[in-house]
């Protein structure tokens, strides 16, 4: 008898977490959709006075009533790129060393260390960028780049310090110990006889690295990427204070620029009218559908490089 009592609590225990695991589930996406709603409601004055052009505007003039997003949106997407592709290889590299190369004594301390980088706040990032990044990145980075690269639009106009550069780099701070701390991991979850079967047919201990681990991992390491970019993509603060204020669409990574973040965190004190906070609101939707798009983009390929294995092995 009391067997049978604990076997129909056990049932009812279940079907009780079952159900409550899945309402804490679905409570995300309500949240995300009340949010998107939120959005949504507090743009349509903006929505219904700029319509699509508000993506392709090039002017933010709240003087005159005239708003567009595609500065933002060009700065946003152009900084969080050079910030991936500063970090990425430094990030991977690291990834490799702390779990396959560095010695036990100095494992520890060192992901130790990749760890806290990745709490610190932004604003102390930002100020290290004020005090620090942006003098250097002045002189001597863009004063060589320009003096010796100056015929490539990238690096084309006089070196401000402020900038997009500035801003990549302090982005490539930020999300370099997140995509090192996941691949390390990741790395550190293939299985020794992957690594034993390669030694065992007389590889060296990069040609483990690169025939054993990385083919094996490579769906967790792009997911890593995947995650230090969505990082890059909603970063305020440090940003804010590396990047200018320059609202417009130029090539060279010297130039002052905006980011949608950097827009909304320097302009929405400034809004003194309905219209104002609509666009400000709608440039906030717009890069919500950015970060979406990239994690939908990110999960398909995540999909297709974990259903082809076949592909890096050969």
């Amino acid at each position: 008898m009391a067997r049978r009592k604990l076997r129909g609590f056990g049932n009812w225990g279940d079907a009780l977490f079952r159900g409550a695991s899945a309402a804490f589930g679905l409570s995300l996406l309500v949240v995300a959709l009340l949010i998107l709603y939120e959005l949504v409601f507090e743009s349509r004055r903006s929505i219904s006075a700029f319509g699509w052009g508000f993506l392709t505007g090039t002017s933010w003039d709240s003087v005159h009533r005239v708003f567009g997003a595609a500065p933002a949106i060009y700065g946003t997407l152009v900084s969080s790129l050079v910030g991936l592709v500063l970090a990425v290889p430094v990030s991977l590299g690291a990834a490799i060393f702390l779990s396959e190369m560095a010695p036990p004594w100095l494992r520890s301390p060192l992901s130790f260390l990749v760890e806290m980088l990745a709490a610190l706040p932004s604003v102390v990032l930002g100020l290290w960028g004020i005090y620090v990044l942006i003098p250097w990145v002045r002189s001597p980075v863009e004063t060589w780049l320009g003096s010796r690269l100056g015929f490539i639009p990238l690096f084309d106009g006089p070196p401000f310090g402020v900038g997009m550069l500035a801003a990549g780099l302090i982005l490539a701070i930020m999300v370099l110990p997140i995509i090192t701390a996941i691949a390390r991991d990741v790395m550190q979850a293939v299985p020794g006889s992957q690594r034993e079967a390669m030694v065992a047919l007389g590889a060296t201990k990069w040609e483990v690295v690169i025939g054993a681990v990385l083919p094996y991992c490579r769906s967790g390491l792009v997911g890593a990427v995947i995650l230090g970019l969505g990082r890059a993509l909603g970063e305020t603060m440090a940003v804010t204070m590396v990047i200018g204020k320059g609202y417009n669409i130029t090539a060279s990574l010297f130039q002052p620029a905006s980011t949608a973040a950097s827009t909304l965190a320097s302009e929405f004190n400034e809004a003194t009218y309905n219209l104002y906070i609509s666009a400000l609101v709608e440039l906030a939707l717009i890069l919500m559908g950015i970060t979406l798009l990239v994690n939908i983009l990110a999960r398909l390929l995540v999909w297709r490089v974990a259903r082809s294995p076949e592909v890096i092995a050969e």
